[in-house]
């Protein structure tokens, strides 16, 4: 399944982004292939061995045991030895927070975020572009009473996902073609049917300002996403919010989830974008109920792709 772009596949993905820069004097073929084994560990999956860790990467297996061997001598990984695998230790923990510590649009939507979810009942997230991936940088679960086990540092594809959806169509018309390109090398027999999908979602979000994904990744979540630019050149991040079928029907999505967290994506727009003062996120759903006539969202006015 396209939309399935994890796990093993990123040893795929990783020998693509060293081939594209082979001849490049300024690259460091081996501090990339260390940080390889580092992204071959994933949330829940905290044990890996040297042949896990292989399959994953893609590199041969004797250089992954130089390499473990080194990041464990420099504190990044711990060896548990009884089990004959490693784990993440705390040096490379300390990376990872104080990546998510200078992460300005994280902490300006964080109050929204916890707003939102407790108001929609809903998991609200915040995700980044990693590669063929969309990276969760922050979740906020309020009171709902579902929850998708997803967390910081969780990875999900783009081409099925409603955050990498939004991802998606909210790069420049040159990158995505360029992605989409990647999509079908990469599953030729799925690609006619997953272009049809995207290219759907790209005049969904022009039309309303956000984009659904209902079952194409998991069966059992339907969910909506809404890009936005950092003005502050940080990147491009994603808001999603979703849950299982019967609580998230299409409809609701359309009607109240999708215009809700557009709003939201507005609100930290005009806080980065310094249009608005920080410690003023309380009115955000005032904001989505007065723009949505009454309900908890509304729709959106139209927003170009691209």
């Amino acid at each position: 399944m396209a939309g399935r772009e994890r796990g093993p596949g990123h040893g795929r993905t990783a020998k693509a982004a060293h081939n594209r820069v082979e001849g490049d004097r300024k690259f460091v073929t081996a501090l990339a292939r260390g940080l390889d084994v580092l992204r071959a560990f994933q949330p829940h999956e905290g044990l890996l061995g040297n042949q896990e860790i292989a399959e994953r990467t893609g590199l041969p297996k004797p250089t992954v045991s130089r390499l473990t061997y080194t990041l464990c001598t420099l504190g990044y990984l711990t060896h548990v030895t009884r089990l004959g695998k490693y784990q993440l230790a705390p040096g490379a923990i300390t990376l990872g927070y104080a990546a998510l510590a200078n992460l300005g649009v994280r902490h300006a939507a964080h109050g929204f975020m916890e707003q939102a979810a407790e108001a929609l009942s809903a998991q609200v997230g915040l995700g980044v572009l990693y590669r063929n991936s969309a990276l969760y940088v922050d979740v906020s679960r309020g009171s709902a009473t579902y929850r998708i086990q997803l967390d910081i540092g969780s990875r999900i594809p783009l081409a099925a996902t409603a955050m990498g959806r939004a991802l998606l169509v909210a790069m420049p018309e040159a990158q995505r073609e360029a992605r989409y390109a990647g999509f079908a090398e990469r599953h030729p027999a799925e690609w006619p049917v997953l272009h049809e999908a995207l290219e759907a979602a790209v005049e969904e979000y022009r039309e309303y300002g956000f984009v659904t994904s209902t079952g194409e990744w998991r069966g059992d979540v339907h969910a909506v996403g809404v890009p936005l630019v950092a003005a502050d050149g940080s990147g491009l991040f994603a808001f999603n919010c979703g849950g299982p079928p019967h609580q998230f029907p299409p409809e609701r999505l359309r009607d109240e989830i999708g215009p809700a967290i557009a709003a939201l994506a507005r609100q930290v727009e005009d806080l980065l974008s310094g249009r608005r003062l920080p410690g003023t996120s309380g009115d955000w759903l005032a904001v989505a109920q007065a723009r949505g006539g009454g309900k908890t969202g509304g729709r959106p006015p139209a927003r170009k792709a691209g």
